[in-house]
């Protein structure tokens, strides 16, 4: 498994890992805990996703094409 990507937030993160779920690509999302352990600053880039290495190519190109359409 890779990290493929570094969410905001684990709410983002949770829907890019559901929206690649939906290709059949199983996606684990990590930094839960680390999110709450710096207290009243900001938490960036804790979330993490990972996917495993046979994914990773269409992983990327499916978050590629939903960050797009974010822009739009």
């Amino acid at each position: 498994m890779k990290i493929i990507y570094k969410s905001g937030d684990i709410t983002e993160a949770h829907i890019i890992a559901g929206l690649l779920k939906t290709y059949d690509i199983d996606a684990f999302v990590g930094g839960h805990y680390l999110q709450g352990g710096i207290g009243d600053l900001s938490a960036m880039d804790f979330a993490t996703i990972k996917v495993t290495d046979e994914n990773i190519e269409q992983a990327i190109k499916i978050i590629k094409d939903y960050e797009k359409t974010l822009c739009e």
